[in-house]
């Protein structure tokens, strides 16, 4: 049976990096994304180099899209990977609509899963720098475990905080809260997939020279000053991680955040404080 690595957010960046190598591992690559066109030539880059590959269109902001993703990756084979990198960066749209794809993206990629993870599976959910960065008393973390319970409540709770701040701010935001959420969660659910013998992780890149990343490097480049290596990072430097961490020797790694940006100090871990 073929083991199917799923990659949200697999048509280019870090994630079409990540792609290429999961399938450099052996795995039959789905890629996930909502631009067709990009996902073909993803794809057919991949086979050209002789590896399994196939496109799914998908929203993550969608349960049902979600749902159905994970229903077809499951006819494809054994689910043993899950790398969700799909996401929206402040300049990518609205507060609501950045809050629907980070967070309940999250939620919705990682309850689709469990449905049809492989045992010894992983999935990886992918945060920002930015969830460490913002200061921890913005962050509505006693609505967060509403996200299990009551999604609409969780999103009209969340946007409520969201519209405290002003206007012209809101779309960061709403952001770095969706990327703290997003370790939340990934740690609060590793006791839930533990259960069928499965893991998740979450990793938190820093800036990265990515078609997302350039579209905040103006924000980003006020960071490298607090980074040991004072450059962006590259796709092909973080992609090894997720595939590293997918391995099913490491099966009493879960539930944790990897950072991997450079060495940056600032902000430090001051959004988890309690």
């Amino acid at each position: 049976m073929k083991k199917v690595c799923v990659v949200t957010g697999g048509g280019s960046g870090i994630g079409f990096a990540a792609a290429k190598e999961a399938a450099k591992k052996g795995y039959y690559v789905m890629i996930v994304g909502r631009n067709e066109k990009k996902l073909a030539g993803a794809v057919e880059e991949l086979r050209k180099d002789g590896c399994e590959a196939e496109a799914y269109s998908c929203d993550v902001s969608d349960r049902e899209h979600c749902f159905a993703l994970a229903r077809h990756a499951a006819e494809c084979g054994a689910v043993k990977a899950v790398l969700h990198i799909a996401g929206m960066s402040p300049h990518m749209g609205d507060a609501e609509k950045i809050m629907q794809a980070n967070a309940l993206g999250t939620v919705n990629i990682n309850d689709a899963f469990f449905e049809v993870i492989a045992e010894g599976g992983c999935v990886i959910d992918t945060s920002s720098t930015s969830a460490y960065m913002t200061p921890s008393f913005i962050m509505p973390k006693r609505v967060y475990p509403l996200a299990c319970t009551d999604r609409k409540l969780f999103m009209d709770k969340m946007m409520k905080k969201v519209k405290m701040f002003p206007r012209k701010t809101r779309e960061g935001v709403a952001y770095s809260m969706s990327k703290h959420f997003t370790i939340w969660f990934a740690k609060q659910d590793a006791a839930r997939f533990a259960g069928k013998n499965a893991r998740v992780l979450s990793i938190t890149p820093g800036n990265f020279e990515t078609p997302l990343g350039n579209l905040e490097k103006e924000e980003a480049s006020t960071y490298l000053k607090f980074a040991a290596i004072k450059r962006n990072g590259r796709p092909e430097e973080i992609a090894p991680l997720y595939v590293a961490l997918i391995d099913e020797r490491l099966s009493y790694l879960t539930g944790t955040d990897i950072l991997c940006d450079g060495g940056c100090i600032a902000g430090g871990a001051s959004a988890f404080a309690r």
